[in-house]
Formats: C-alpha cells, structure tokens, sequence
C-alpha cells in the first residue's frame, strides 16, 4: 500500500477537515481526470496565477509552454509553486443562502517547478502530453521538427506536499430550515464531449482513429481523460 502525503502547513486542511483527503490514489485520480490546472506563484513579490494543461508521471508533474513565456521562464530556476485542479460536480441549492454550495473535487499540490533542460527528457515529455491525452496518437503524426521542439518549454515538479478535498452529499440545511415551503436538493453539472467536428480540408476517405474511441459523443470528459490515463500507464 503507498503511504499517503504527510500534510504540511501549506497542504493541510483546517476548514472542514472531514472532507479532506491525503490519499495518494484520491490526488493522482483529481489531477489526472483533468485536462486544465492552475499554476500559482509569486515574480517579484506580485501573485500570478496562469491556466494550463498538465500531466502526471508518478510523483511528477509536468505542464508546457512557449519558451517565450514570462511565466515559465520564471518558473525555471525552482520557484515554489502552487498547483490546483477542481472538478465541479454540483450546484447544491439549500432553503436558506448560507447553506448554499456545490459539490466538488479539488487537488493543491506544492512543490518547486524546474525546466527541463536535458534535450532527451524535454522530447519525451513533449510527445507524453500527446499520448497521455490520446494513447497512440503519436504514432500516426508527423514527427516534432527541432525547431518547434525549442520554441517549447517544458516544467516539471516533483510532487513535496498534497491534499484533496471532496463534497458529493446533498444539501446540509439547517435542521429548522427542513420545512421553509421551497426547493431543494442537487443541480448535477457534468463537462460532456459533443460531436466530432472534423476539419475543413479533412479527406472524407480519414476515419475518427480508434484511439479516440475514449472521446466519444455522450461521455463525460473527466471519466474520458481517467480512461486515456489508465491507458497510456498501461502501455508506457
């Protein structure tokens, strides 16, 4: 069994504790159900906080960029840094506005970004977002060329201090609010993937590749990008 994350002052949870987690497996299913995270960090003792797709390998994680980035050319020389990822799961609608909330899944997890400047791991990073997004897909695309491999740059973090924390209950009214003479309960929200849109000057002879089957119309995109996840690891 993986021992869990020793929570330390920055990942420990003090606001309903109960709902925390420091379980390896609930962090790594968080991070890896989803295809955007939030890298926070301070340049210059101004707070920044910057959107980006990330992925996970082991106790690593990484996210990329232009090597033109402010961002992650600050990034590189080990800034400590903040990276979260939620999942909206519900907007829980209780008699009273206090009481109202949402259910959730949320991952924080520190460490000290670095970039990655060994050419070999920089390319494997490169072609793992692919197939950690879409296993196999590399295989049928036209190499990297060198110079879109430089105007690329990669940041990895080693995973210090992690914690989760989750809500999927129903509404927590008040106990005398049970009979306020109006609506509620869970308004479920689910990011579902629609249809295939192909391009333009696409052949029609060009089926969708069989490594998109985990994509398809209807699926819920979180439970998609966990599938591709177990996948890659499967095949790595």
């Amino acid at each position: 069994m993986t021992a869990p994350y020793t929570p330390g002052p920055r990942s420990r949870i003090k606001r309903n504790p109960k709902r925390g987690s420091y379980d390896r497996a609930t962090v790594h299913a968080i991070l890896d159900s989803a295809m955007l995270a939030h890298v926070a960090y301070t340049i210059d003792g101004l707070p920044y906080c910057t959107p980006t797709i990330h992925w996970r390998d082991g106790e690593t994680l990484y996210w990329h960029g232009s090597s033109a980035s402010r961002m992650l050319r600050a990034q590189g020389p080990g800034l400590p840094v903040c990276v979260t990822v939620t999942h909206l799961d519900g907007l829980v609608l209780a008699r009273s506005a206090f009481n109202h909330s949402a259910n959730f899944r949320c991952a924080m997890v520190f460490g000290k970004a670095h970039l990655v400047d060994d050419a070999a791991e920089k390319e494997r990073a490169l072609y793992a977002v692919t197939d950690r997004l879409f296993p196999g897909r590399n295989a049928e695309l036209r190499p990297m060329t060198t110079q879109e491999i430089k105007a690329t740059s990669v940041v990895r973090m080693e995973i210090e201090e992690a914690s989760a924390k989750v809500r999927g209950v129903n509404v927590g009214d008040d106990e005398e609010d049970g009979i306020w003479p109006v609506w509620a309960g869970v308004i479920p929200v689910t990011t579902v993937i629609g249809h295939p849109e192909p391009s333009p000057v696409l052949p029609d002879t060009i089926p969708l590749p069989a490594h998109l089957s985990a994509f398809a119309a209807g699926r819920a995109l979180d439970i998609a990008l966990q599938d591709s996840f177990t996948r890659w690891q499967e095949e790595s």
